[in-house]
């Protein structure tokens, strides 16, 4: 249950029970209403602005309607006190019952706690990573599939019919270099001296094996045929090679797709696809012939100083207008995007989500604008830009990989560092800010280690279950068990816990909502310092350790608080895409 939710309601419901009206007599609107953790939890549980936002509107003074708010809201059970703060704010203080009944509700619900239908099944489609089929996946490209994956995972909790997806960029200039650059490997398979790999080609030795992999299949007949021949041929396997390469790369830290699209389905059959979509722009008279004034600075690749078919994209909010068709004819790049967004839109989604590099900045306006026109403002698309991570050795930045020949790969850091302190660690820092990444802080066992802090958290929630078998004889607890003594959690940093536990499904509900994941990894930090503080209490002070050996009851209630800290925390880390280990080795 969101408790800010629940109390939004009870003060709204107070409100209309003073039966106030607005200066012309109408019904007043609470949609402002708000309910909030104060800024200082001393002054309470929650915070509500009702009063603020509706004296003027009543024509009423802030502080006057706030009292008598106050009145009404006291006279409700959960609340112990409700008081005026400032210029009209009501602060709440909660009794310790209704925080028993929710820790109730938390372990009822298990795992489920923090489930949301906010998304109501809303049909979402998550693209992220969508790499060049060029080569294994680098570091650069890790910090999008982080985050791509948790959002994704996010908003599938949150009560969103999610689909992940994958853009294969398997067409175009990039494609025709991998080619001949896995050609170049062929020969080499198949004996040749290639000496050093031309300028321009890539150089990495992953293309080794995709060269012998070609040899096998057709010994030496690809050199029998016409280049054109033969190079349709090795970029077909290669780019298959390599996006086998990338799938493996992916699931060394749980990222799996669930739908692969292919570029070259856009351009097949004479491009049918571009052609429908631009026709469909133009008749809902998106498109006309021009020119566009010379870009200020460096000039794009697309622009020409010709009449070209261009979209009217300034109409529907973008800076400039864009070109789909050249003036030869040929398609440019935004062409594919805009028969892209229309085939998203025919299979039905209600929302796009595109995870890109931070180098992809230009295309936030132009594909905002292009969904705004294809769907006449219907579906709404959203860009997040991933900034860049930097890695380091103990503060010294790490040197590239050999096998890339040019980058870090992602393999390079699984292997060293391990899947969770990757997954965790690169939604610590919201996405468009800067991440630096130190292998040896990752790694580390202490309370400076994120990741570390927080696993650690759940292993010890799951020793405390350990030392009561061992300590009360308690072997199979069951949740009636644990549920049944709760109200005897009556020290303030027991109830101080659930209050923190209380939190969660409100975090995951903004989260979703402002499609920052990041947010997940935040509050699993807080929750973990809150759980550890709690244990620390205890060592200094034995009537608060979480089993008392001379009271099975009051242990029972204090583990049904323990199983819903370690409950939220494998819920959390789920959501994150990393373990939530029973016991750290």
């Amino acid at each position: 249950m969101n408790i800010f939710a629940d109390f939004s309601a009870r003060v709204r419901n107070a409100v209309e029970a003073l039966e106030l009206k607005d200066k012309d007599g109408g019904a007043l609107d609470l949609s402002r209403i708000a309910v909030e953790p104060p800024r200082d939890s001393s002054h309470g549980d929650l915070a509500t602005n009702a009063a603020m936002v509706l004296a003027k509107p009543a024509g009423q003074n802030p502080r006057a309607l706030a009292d008598r708010l106050v009145a009404a809201l006291k006279s409700d059970p959960a609340v112990v006190s409700a008081e005026v703060a400032g210029p009209g704010f009501v602060n709440l203080r909660l009794a310790d019952s209704y925080w028993h009944d929710l820790l109730v509700r938390m372990l009822e619900g298990g795992l489920d706690y923090g489930r949301s239908v906010l998304g109501a099944g809303r049909k979402v489609n998550v693209e992220y990573v969508s790499a060049n089929p060029t080569g294994p996946m680098h570091v650069g490209h890790c910090r999008g599939a982080v985050v791509g994956d948790a959002l994704a995972n996010l908003l599938a909790f949150a009560g969103y019919d999610v689909t992940k997806e994958y853009f294969i960029n398997d067409a175009g200039a990039q494609i025709d270099v991998l080619g001949r650059s896995a050609m170049l490997r062929y020969r080499e398979a198949l004996g040749e001296e290639i000496g050093d790999i031309p300028p321009g080609l890539y150089p990495g030795d992953y293309l080794v094996p995709v060269g012998q992999a070609l040899a096998k299949e057709f010994g030496r007949t690809l050199l029998d045929m016409p280049e054109d021949e033969a190079l349709v041929l090795v970029k077909d396997r290669t780019v298959e090679a390599m996006m086998e390469v990338i799938r493996e790369d992916l699931a060394l830290i749980d990222v799996r797709h669930e739908v692969f699209f292919s570029e070259r389905t856009l351009h097949a059959d004479n491009a049918r696809m571009i052609r429908t979509a631009i026709n469909d722009l133009t008749m809902k008279g998106h498109i006309y012939k021009g020119t566009l004034p010379p870009p200020k600075g460096e000039k794009p690749d697309d622009w020409e100083d010709r009449e070209q078919t261009l979209f009217r994209s300034t109409a529907v909010g973008d800076d400039i207008d864009r070109p789909l068709i050249k003036s030869d004819g040929s398609f440019t790049y935004f062409a594919a995007d805009v028969a892209y967004i229309y085939d998203k839109v025919a299979r039905g989604f209600d929302e796009l989500i595109f995870v890109l590099g931070a180098d992809h900045g230009g295309y936030v306006k132009r594909m905002e604008a292009l969904a705004k026109a294809v769907t006449d403002g219907k579906v709404s698309l959203t860009i997040l830009l991933c900034q860049l991570v930097k890695l380091y050795r103990e503060g010294e930045p790490v040197r590239m990989s050999k096998r890339a020949g040019e980058f870090i790969t992602l393999r390079d850091v699984v292997d060293e560092v391990g899947r969770d302190p990757i997954r965790f660690m690169m939604l610590y820092r919201k996405s468009d800010a800067p991440l630096d990444f130190d292998f040896a802080k990752v790694t580390e066992q202490s309370k400076d280690n994120p990741v570390f802090y927080v696993q650690y958290a759940s292993a010890r929630s799951h020793s405390v279950f350990r030392q009561a078998r061992e300590q009360l004889g308690m072997d199979q607890i069951g949740t009636d068990a644990l549920i049944a003594n709760v109200a005897m959690l009556t020290d303030e940093s027991e109830v101080a816990l659930i209050r923190k536990l209380a939190e969660y499904p409100r975090m995951i509900e903004a989260a979703a909502l402002s499609q920052e994941p990041h947010r997940i990894a935040f509050y699993l930090f807080d929750l973990a310092s809150a759980f550890h503080t709690q244990w620390n209490r205890g060592t200094d002070n034995p009537d608060l350790r979480f089993v008392k050996v001379n009271d099975p009851n009051l242990s029972l209630a204090r583990l049904g608080l323990v199983q819903a800290v370690s409950s939220v925390l494998t819920s959390g880390l789920a959501l994150i895409g990393a373990d939530a280990p029973t016991e750290m080795r």
